[in-house]
């Protein structure tokens, strides 16, 4: 099983920069793909990226293609969401997630973090 905390959300202008971190509990991080997934007020939850168990794969929603970066460190245990540029479109809450498998739906996924809140000013 695995836990996922995430962190680093906070409030931005427009143009700016945020890091969200996602750190997994358990000894089997590195078995998994991760992935981070977003949820507007009033919206459906949407995929953002994922990464494979071992970073050589990555994927991203055509919405933030160019503008953020997923990465991970197996050694520390934990997954990086790097979004630049970013827009008053991508307020939000963040979630991390873990799946066995790969995919860019949330029913692929079979742990989620409590969510951190990304909230950009125009």
């Amino acid at each position: 099983q695995v836990q996922l905390v995430e962190s680093g959300g906070g409030l931005v202008q427009a143009g700016g920069s945020l890091r969200l971190s996602c750190a997994a509990s358990g000894r089997t991080f590195s078995s998994y793909a991760m992935g981070w997934f977003r949820q507007a007020p009033g919206k459906e939850r949407e995929f953002v990226a994922a990464i494979s168990w071992s970073g050589g794969s990555t994927y991203y929603a055509d919405s933030v293609k160019g503008r953020f970066t997923i990465s991970r460190d197996n050694a520390k245990n934990t997954v990086y969401l790097q979004m630049n540029s970013l827009k008053p479109e991508d307020t939000a809450v963040y979630y991390c997630a873990a799946t066995t498998g790969w995919g860019s739906t949330s029913y692929e996924y079979d742990y989620w973090g409590q969510g951190t809140q990304v909230t950009v000013s125009s």
